[in-house]
């Protein structure tokens, strides 16, 4: 385990300036963030570059090629010198579990206790898998003991993306797990929040493609999680059938506009409506669940997230106040950069942030 390679680490480790790559089931997206004075950081460039339908299905890489062509398409775009990528894995792919153990261990001693409570719990066997493990800091009942987040993921998982992007001949040297990825990005937007979020439940769907990801945020830590299978495939399908496309015509028709005058009130507004009723829904299920009885924040990320008063309609919908998630908004902007383009590009790149600010980790 202490031979881990850097690109299948999953914690912090400092690492040299590097590009944020957000493999979905729909786009590769590349971020590049630099330092711009003490706690200020600058966006450099960024590229969102599609992939071809079904070449990553449910967080697998189904289609290797098309993958790294993609890959190597999009950092030609991006322009960038720098071949080094933090990568990540999909939240759904990777176990993680806290354990308690005695405060005073030998790193080598923590790696042994790390492998036995790992082989309790992991369904599959040691060698199939890598492991990674963090101390998060003293136990919160006891002092002499610490608290320490385990992460385990397949082997063949962390592998296909490495492929992928050695293919493309650039350089995986971190590897994170998405819902990490987004807590770091969402470190920036919590300063947005009334007394920077402190005390207070904030709930973050990530809609995306096929799924709809829900995470929810107290004081920086996650408190619970949830995925539900809808997203703006739902759209895409319904553009298709009311106005008889294929799905390609229909993709690039909600993307560039340009659809009859009955699109808006027969097939965005309904859709919209549905989305803030699964919002709705999930945060019913969290409040049913835990023992919290609120959330104080909504966060939409994600290509959904980008549709115009949609934060609207979800706060009509959920009761509860409504942001649309924007990583970036206060930094500064090279002259690469086209601000209202990233404007409505930043819902979907809070895990392409989050991982380009994996560079800065002390």
């Amino acid at each position: 385990m202490s031979g881990l390679a850097a690109a299948e680490r999953f914690f912090k480790s400092k690492a040299p300036p590097l590009i944020g790559c957000d493999i979905s089931s729909s786009s590769v997206k590349l971020v590049e963030i630099a330092e711009a004075g003490k706690n200020l950081y600058r966006v450099e460039r960024y590229v969102i570059e599609p992939l071809p339908r079904d070449s990553v299905v449910e967080g697998s890489i189904n289609n290797l090629d098309a993958v790294s062509d993609s890959l190597k398409r999009g950092w030609k775009r991006l322009g960038s010198n720098i071949k080094n990528l933090a990568l990540a894995l999909p939240t759904a792919t990777v176990i993680t579990k806290k354990i308690i153990v005695p405060a005073d261990q030998q790193e080598h001693e923590l790696e042994l206790q790390v492998e036995t409570e790992a082989n309790q719990y992991i369904p599959f066997a040691l060698d199939e898998v890598n492991l990674d493990f963090q101390v998060l800091g003293p136990a919160p009942n006891n002092p002499g003991d610490v608290e320490v987040l385990i992460a385990a993921a397949r082997k063949d998982k962390i592998e296909d993306r490495v492929a992928a992007a050695e293919a493309a001949g650039l350089k995986p040297l971190v590897l994170d797990v998405e819902s990490f990825a987004t807590q770091t990005a969402f470190e920036l937007i919590e300063r947005q929040l009334p007394d920077n979020g402190k005390d207070q439940n904030v709930a973050i769907f990530d809609i995306g493609t096929t799924m709809m990801n829900l995470a929810v945020l107290r004081n920086g830590q996650s408190i619970y999680m949830r995925e539900q299978p809808f997203g703006g495939n739902q759209l895409t399908q319904e553009i298709q059938r009311v106005f008889g496309m294929s799905p390609e015509e229909a993709e690039a028709a909600k993307r560039a506009g340009g659809l009859p005058d009955n699109y808006e009130s027969d097939v965005l507004g309904p859709f919209m409506d549905t989305l803030g009723l699964e919002v709705a829904r999930a945060l019913q299920f969290f409040l049913t669940s835990t023992q919290y009885n609120q959330v104080n924040h909504i966060l939409l990320a994600g290509g959904c997230a980008a549709i115009p008063t949609i934060d609207e309609v979800v706060m009509r919908r959920a009761q509860v106040n409504t942001l649309v998630a924007n990583p970036f908004a206060n930094m500064a902007l090279s002259s690469k950069i086209r601000p209202k383009n990233l404007l409505s590009d930043a819902p979907s790149l809070m895990v392409a942030c989050g991982l380009a600010m994996r560079r800065f980790d002390a």
